[in-house]
């Protein structure tokens, strides 16, 4: 859909704004350029989704802010290392098991109802809320909640995994990896 002059005007405009409220949620004026430029990029990409004639500000400032929050959490599951020390105490365990694991994963998730793959990857793997994923999938996030957990209940079944057993490394393996890690 062809973006009209006027919107686009409109949207150059906000700029400035867009620019104040990145700077007053990110705290300093480097993330909050990178803040409104990734705003300005996922509004220009779904402007097909905009409504003409409804307000532009608002829904501008709607992706920035779930961007933002989306980067906190993003962040919050990183850790810094600049001096490479986590770096430099980590082992993995050999390529030949981890391949054949996955491969297993794979044709096990391809089992599952795609409406519970799809919840499943959502919050397991691309790491959203349930409520996101539930607006995502248009239901209501009990709806997700219950496939998430069918789901996960399936791929232990799938994979003959016992209550409490985690999937990848083997006993050995694990303990050979702890003991390079400590």
């Amino acid at each position: 859909m062809p973006v009209s002059d006027a919107l686009r005007d409109d949207l150059l405009g906000s700029i400035p704004n867009l620019r104040a409220f990145a700077v007053s949620l990110a705290g300093n004026s480097e993330r909050a350029d990178d803040l409104v430029q990734e705003t300005l990029m996922k509004a220009w990409a779904k402007f097909d989704s905009f409504q003409e004639g409804t307000n532009l500000r608002a829904w501008l400032f709607t992706i920035l802010r779930n961007e933002f929050y989306s980067q906190v959490r993003k962040r919050g599951r990183e850790v810094e290392d600049a001096e490479g020390t986590y770096a430099a105490r980590l082992a993995s365990q050999p390529a030949q098991n981890g391949h054949m694991d996955l491969r297993d994963f794979r044709e096990a998730l391809s089992q599952l109802p795609s409406d519970q793959r799809e919840a499943l990857i959502l919050v397991g793997a691309s790491g959203f809320s349930y409520e996101e994923a539930a607006e995502i999938c248009e239901c209501a996030v009990g709806t997700i909640k219950s496939r998430v957990s069918r789901a996960r209940s399936r791929l232990a079944e799938l994979l003959a995994l016992e209550a409490g057993e985690t999937y990848g490394a083997d006993a050995l393996s694990a303990t050979v990896i702890m003991r390079s890690v400590s």
